[in-house]
C-alpha cells in the first residue's frame, strides 16, 4: 500500500533556514514518515498523516500558516482570499519600535541610567523579538547554532551589560531585516502566483441542453466549453466549433496569437481574442498545461543549484566558527593584553550580530526563484536550479533537423513515377497508406498530397506491417508486399538513372523518398522540409555567445542535411542516423566539449537528450512526454528562446557570485574594525541587514532579464 502523501502552502517563511527548521520539526510529529520543504515556492510535502494544527505547532517558533495545498485563506463571508493587514503582519516590531522612541526620549528626560529607561528598552526587545529569543533558547539548549541563536546570544549579552538601548535596536532591525528578506522572496514567488491566477475559476460548458457556469473542478472530460470573444479558455481541449485567434503567451511566451479552428488543441489560461469557440474538454483541471507548467517550475524551484548546495554546506561550518571568534574577541584581549573586559565582550557581542548569516543564505534562492520564475513568463521552463546553471556553461549543442531547425511540416514537392506497372494514382493510395500507419511527420505530408490530388488512401488491410527505424516503412497488400523510405533501404534496386534524379532532388535540400516492391521501384517522391526563420539567428547568436560547436544530427540523407546545414551556419552535419547513433554522437561530444545540449522533440529523441548535460525540449506546448522527459522546456515551438535561456543562467550565475561575495565582503570588512576596537552593534546590524537589502534587490534583478 503506497503512503498518503498530503502537500501544504506555507506562509511566513523569513528564511531557509528557518523552512530547514520547519522540515526537521514536521519529520519528528507522530505519524509523519517523511517531509520535505520547498522554499521557494513556500510548500511542504508530507509523507504520511498530520493535522493542520500538528504542522502549525511544528512551525510555532516562527508563527507559520499552514493550508491544503488547492485552498488559500478565505474570508467566511466574502469567500475571497483573506487580506492580512500591515498592522497585523508588524505589530510586534511597531510596538517594539514605539518603545524604543519613548526610550529615546526618556534619556533626553531622566538619563541613560534611569530604571525607566531601561525598562522601556527592556519591554521593547520582549515584545518585539519574543519570537527571536524564544527560537533562539531552544537552539542554544539544543546546541543548534544559526542565525537565531547568534542574535539571541548577542542581545542577552547587550542587555547583561547595560546596553538595553543598543539590544533593543538590534531587535527592530533584524525584525526589519527579516521583513525585507520575506518581502523579497514573496515578490520572486509572485511570478508563480500570476502563472497561478492565469486559468479562470470557472467554465462556461453545455448542461441539460442549456449553457451553465460551473467551477473548473466540476468540468470533466467530454464536456463542452463556450469560450466566447475575449474570454479565456478555462480547460485545454480541441475546438469542435468555431474559429478564432488565441493569444498563447500565458503558455508560450508567444505574444503573436495563434489561428485556431476545429481540430485544433486550446490551453486553459490563453486568451480568446476574436470568434466564438465550442471546445471539448480533453484534461481534469489539475492536469492541464498550465497546471503541470506550474507544479514543474515549483519542483524546479526546490532542486537545489551547486551554488546553493555550496552555501547551505559553508553556512554549516561558517556560523559555529563566527562563536568561535566572537568568543576568542571577547576573552583573549582582556586576559593576554590587559584589556577591558566590558569592552571586549561588547565587541565579541558585535562580531556575532556581523557574522549573522542571513545575507549569505538567501543570496541563492532568491535568485533561483527569481530566474525560473522569469523564464517560465517567458515560455521557457527549466525544471531544476542544476540545469539553470548549466545551460550558462554549455560548449556544444547538438539539435535534431526536423521539428527543430526546421518547421517539422515537411511538403512532397515531386512525385516522378518510374513504372507503368501500376497507376500513379494506385501508387500515391498505396504509398499513403502505408505512410498513415507510421508517426513520421512524411506521412502527414503524404495525406496532404494524397487530398490535393482527390486520392483516397487504399481501403484495404495491410498485413506484416512494420516500419524500421531510420529506413522507412513496409506492409503487404493483396500477396505483394510494398515498401517505401529511404533510398539507403533500396540500394540493391537503385539503377544509375534512379540515382541521378535522387542526387537531383537531394541537392535541392530535398529529402527523397522511394516506393516500390522487393523487385522494382515504382516511383519517387521528394518531400521539402522548411527551414524555420529563426533558425539561422539563433546558430549564429549562439556562435556569439561563445558556443564552441553546433552539431546537427539527423536521420535524413546526407545532402539534404547538408544543404539545411549551410543555411542555417551549423558547425557540422551528421546525418543517416538511427537513435542510437545520435547518442553516441552526443556521448562523443561531452567527451571532447564537457558541457553539450541536445535540442530534440522529447520523443523522438529521448535517448540523446538523456545524454546530454541539458536535455531541451522543442514546443512542450501540450506534450505530456516532452514536458516531463526533459531538463528544459521551451514552449513555445521557437528556438529563439534558446539564446534567452543561456543568457538567463549566465546573468543568474554572475548574480548569484556577486552576491556571496558582496555578503561575505561586508562581513569581512566590519570584522576588522575590531582590531582597533571601533565595531559597535549598531555597525555590526546596518551592515548585515544592509547586505540582505542590497542582495535581495541585486537578485530580483533576473526578473527583468530580456530576451
Amino acid at each position: 500500500m503506497s503512503e498518503m502523501k498530503q502537500i501544504y502552502r506555507v506562509e511566513g517563511f523569513t528564511c531557509a533556514n528557518c523552512a530547514g527548521k520547519f522540515e526537521q520539526n514536521v519529520k519528528t510529529l507522530p505519524g509523519v514518515q517523511d517531509a520535505k520543504v520547498n522554499f521557494g515556492a513556500s510548500k511542504i510535502t508530507v509523507v504520511g498523516h498530520a493535522t493542520v494544527e500538528e504542522l502549525e505547532k511544528a512551525g510555532a517558533f516562527e508563527n507559520l500558516k499552514v493550508y491544503p495545498e488547492k485552498r488559500a485563506e478565505k474570508h467566511p463571508e466574502t469567500g475571497r482570499e483573506k487580506q492580512v493587514s500591515f498592522f497585523e503582519k508588524h505589530h510586534p516590531l511597531l510596538y517594539s519600535g514605539l518603545l524604543i522612541a519613548l526610550g529615546a526620549i526618556s534619556i533626553f528626560i531622566n538619563g541613560e541610567e534611569n530604571l525607566i529607561t531601561a525598562l522601556l528598552f527592556i519591554s521593547s526587545v520582549l515584545i518585539g523579538g519574543f519570537s527571536l529569543l524564544k527560537t533562539g533558547l531552544n537552539n542554544l539548549f539544543r546546541l543548534d547554532f544559526d542565525m537565531r541563536t547568534l542574535m539571541t546570544i548577542a542581545i542577552f549579552g547587550a542587555t547583561i551589560i547595560g546596553e538595553w538601548a543598543e539590544a533593543a535596536v538590534v531587535v527592530v532591525l533584524f525584525a526589519i531585516s527579516e521583513a525585507l528578506e520575506r518581502h523579497s522572496m514573496d515578490k520572486a514567488r509572485k511570478s508563480i502566483k500570476s502563472l497561478m491566477e492565469i486559468a479562470p475559476n470557472e467554465a462556461t460548458v453545455y448542461r441539460n441542453g442549456k449553457e451553465t457556469v460551473v467551477p473548473v473542478e466540476e468540468v470533466v472530460i467530454g464536456d463542452i466549453m463556450i469560450v466566447k470573444p475575449g474570454q479565456k479558455v478555462a480547460m485545454d481541449g480541441i475546438v469542435i466549433k468555431g474559429s478564432s485567434s488565441v493569444n498563447e503567451a500565458a503558455i508560450t511566451g508567444e505574444s503573436i496569437p495563434a489561428a485556431k479552428q476545429p481540430g485544433d488543441e486550446v490551453f486553459a489560461g490563453t486568451l480568446n481574442e476574436e470568434g466564438h469557440l465550442e471546445v471539448k474538454v480533453t484534461k481534469y483541471v489539475e492536469d492541464t498545461t498550465i497546471s503541470k507548467i506550474i507544479e514543474l517550475v515549483e519542483e524546479a524551484q526546490a532542486e537545489r543549484a551547486p551554488a546553493q548546495t555550496f552555501v547551505d554546506q559553508f553556512a554549516k561550518y561558517y556560523t559555529p566558527a563566527i562563536m568561535a571568534v566572537a568568543f576568542l574577541v571577547a576573552i583573549v584581549p582582556p586576559l593576554l593584553w590587559g584589556g577591558d573586559w566590558m569592552d571586549w565582550v561588547y565587541q565579541g557581542l558585535s562580531v556575532l550580530v556581523v557574522g549573522c548569516p542571513c545575507a549569505l543564505v538567501i543570496s541563492t534562492p532568491i535568485s533561483i526563484v527569481s530566474a525560473i520564475g522569469s523564464a517560465a513568463k517567458k515560455g521557457v521552463l527549466i525544471k531544476g536550479g542544476i540545469y539553470l546553471e548549466e545551460l550558462g556553461s554549455l560548449k556544444a549543442i547538438a539539435f535534431d533537423k526536423t521539428g527543430t531547425l526546421t518547421k517539422g511540416a515537411p511538403v512532397v514537392t515531386d512525385f516522378i513515377m518510374l513504372s507503368d506497372k501500376i497507376h500513379e494514382k494506385e501508387a500515391l493510395s498505396i504509398a499513403c497508406a502505408l505512410e498513415e500507419r507510421s508517426n513520421h511527420p512524411i506521412a502527414r505530408a503524404f495525406v496532404k498530397k494524397a487530398e490535393e490530388l482527390g486520392v483516397e488512401p487504399l481501403n484495404h488491410d495491410i498485413e506484416n506491417f512494420k516500419a524500421i527505424t531510420g529506413k522507412g516503412v513496409q506492409g503487404t497488400i493483396a500477396g505483394t508486399t510494398y515498401s517505401i523510405g529511404s533510398p539507403v533501404w533500396f540500394a540493391g534496386r537503385v539503377t544509375e538513372e534512379i540515382e541521378k534524379k535522387v542526387a537531383s532532388l537531394q541537392n535541392d535540400g530535398k529529402t527523397v523518398i522511394l516506393f516500390g516492391t522487393e523487385k522494382e521501384i515504382y516511383a519517387i517522391f521528394a518531400a521539402l522540409d522548411e527551414v524555420r526563420h529563426s533558425s539561422k539567428e539563433v546558430v549564429r547568436k549562439l556562435h556569439e555567445m561563445g558556443i564552441q560547436k553546433t552539431l546537427m544530427l539527423t536521420g535524413d540523407n546526407a545532402k539534404t542535411a547538408a544543404a539545411i546545414g549551410r543555411a542555417v551556419g551549423i558547425s557540422e552535419v551528421k546525418a543517416e542516423l538511427l537513435p542510437e547513433e545520435k547518442l553516441e554522437h552526443v556521448k562523443g561530444l561531452g567527451k571532447a566539449y564537457g558541457k553539450v545540449a541536445m535540442v530534440g522533440d522529447g520523443v523522438n529523441d529521448a535517448p540523446a537528450l538523456a545524454a546530454s548535460t541539458v536535455g531541451i525540449a522543442m514546443g512542450s506546448a501540450g506534450s505530456d512526454t516532452a514536458l516531463e522527459t526533459a531538463d528544459v522546456a521551451l514552449m513555445a515551438d521557437d528556438l529563439g528562446k534558446l539564446p534567452f535561456a543561456i543568457k538567463l543562467s549566465r546573468k543568474t550565475l554572475a548574480v548569484i557570485k556577486a552576491n556571496i561575495a558582496f555578503a561575505l565582503g561586508v562581513k569581512l570588512l566590519a570584522l576588522l574594525l575590531v582590531v582597533p576596537g571601533w565595531l559597535t552593534l549598531w555597525i555590526a546590524i546596518f551592515s548585515d541587514m544592509g547586505a540582505t537589502l542590497l542582495v535581495s534587490l541585486n537578485s530580483m534583478r533576473l526578473l527583468r532579464v530580456k530576451e
